[in-house]
């Protein structure tokens, strides 16, 4: 597998590449519009050819680069059926699976942050976007949040994939770039060490986040995957 891990320095946004050494087939997930020359130039590099932009979930923190790579491209958007973005191409439930040449994918509902979330789940990694983050979770407090759903995402559909699974988040503040299942579970201070759910759904009812600083343009744009709706 070809494996490349991006990073938006302005949100904080992990974007990564999966390619098939086989096929040449290749899709990103929760990929930034801004960075779009830099894609474009990384898949010629590397003689990849892009056929799908999978999203964990409509993202108030930045625009997808989803549209612009369909209409650059030719790839199709993959985003869950309740994330409220009806331009995707495929709109996906829990358990599909998705091939991109010879890699399998599994589609995983972790919902909490957004009705719409989803992990991305290979063989030896997962992609959990902002359900699960290294030391933290999403937030739950706008946006469909509900701190006892993505209690009950997490410890059942991730912290249920075997222990040396990696957990390559969607974000990350820290310079944090891989962790594993085992960790989270043990060490994460919000929901690991056999954390209660009535106890997390407190904590965070107590946290004092800042509104996201690009939610008002990341949101409409988001649904309509990052282009203007009249562009469409």
């Amino acid at each position: 597998m070809i494996f490349r891990q991006l990073f938006d320095l302005e949100t904080s946004t992990y974007t990564y590449l999966l390619g098939c050494e086989r096929t040449r087939r290749a899709c990103l997930i929760d990929s930034v519009a801004s960075e779009l020359a830099t894609y474009v130039d990384l898949l010629n590099k590397l003689n990849l050819n892009l056929i799908f932009t999978f999203e964990t979930h409509v993202h108030a923190d930045h625009i997808t680069a989803a549209g612009l790579l369909r209409q650059t491209l030719g790839s199709k958007s993959v985003v869950h059926r309740d994330a409220g973005a009806k331009c995707a191409d495929l709109l996906v439930t829990d358990q599909v699976l998705l091939q991109v040449g010879d890699l399998d994918i599994e589609v995983r509902h972790t919902p909490g942050h957004t009705n719409g979330c989803v992990s991305y789940v290979l063989s030896d990694r997962v992609f959990t976007g902002d359900s699960l983050l290294i030391g933290g979770c999403g937030r739950t407090d706008f946006q469909q949040g509900d701190a006892g759903q993505l209690y009950d995402s997490i410890t059942r559909q991730l912290f249920t994939l075997p222990a040396d699974t990696l957990v390559y988040p969607g974000h990350d503040y820290n310079g944090n770039t891989v962790s594993t299942i085992k960790q989270e579970i043990t060490k994460n201070p919000r929901i690991g060490n056999a954390r209660k759910r009535e106890d997390f759904i407190a904590i965070m009812q107590e946290l004092k986040i800042a509104y996201p600083r690009f939610i008002d343009q990341a949101l409409p744009a988001n649904q309509c995957c990052g282009l203007a709706a009249d562009s469409l």
